[in-house]
């Protein structure tokens, strides 16, 4: 690996900033496409809202990391956008006891993995707020209120997740709802 010397004042390691900060682009370009399709979904359900509100955090959240990235004089890898939207398509192809019709597991595991792809979003910007302490071209406020953001996210989701569970299983969501999950 070749590595760019990092001028005064910048992260170090630049090159493997740009890979990382490429790789939370493009996943973000992968959320967008499934909270997309979920709309769809769950048009006219108690979800939709929600699920409106965080395609536009989202694509929000994508153009912040790509303003991040060119601030930093990073290349924005188109490449692994594309990747990422192929592989959110194919992800739809995977069995799911439903050959012509969506199977209501379909819904638990978009908002499962959404879950958990936003804890990984939250590192990504935990990650960026650390290194905003030693490159000034970083937005600490920006970041921090992704954070926050984040964290919103991740407890609406959550809960949309246990009521759905309850919708197909049965049983009571809001057995859980002391449970901290941040």
């Amino acid at each position: 690996m070749s590595e760019t010397p990092a001028p005064t004042g910048a992260v170090a390691h630049p090159d493997l900033l740009a890979v990382y900060v490429n790789d939370h682009i493009a996943s973000a370009a992968g959320g967008i496409e499934l909270v997309t399709r979920m709309i769809g979904a769950h048009r006219g359900s108690a979800h939709e809202d929600g699920l409106r509100q965080l395609l536009d955090e989202l694509r929000q959240e994508k153009s912040d990391l790509t303003a991040t990235a060119r601030s930093l004089d990073l290349p924005v890898r188109q490449y692994k956008q594309v990747a990422v939207w192929v592989a959110e398509k194919a992800s739809r192809l995977k069995l799911n006891g439903h050959v012509l019709s969506r199977s209501p597991l379909s819904s638990l595991v978009e908002f499962e993995f959404l879950a958990s792809a936003v804890r990984g979003k939250r590192s990504g910007f935990e990650t960026l707020r650390i290194a905003a302490e030693v490159d000034p071209r970083i937005d600490k406020v920006l970041l921090d209120s992704l954070i926050d953001q984040a964290n919103r996210q991740f407890h609406w989701l959550t809960e949309a997740r246990r009521q759905v569970a309850a919708t197909i299983f049965g049983g009571d969501p809001g057995v859980l709802a002391d449970v901290d999950e941040a």
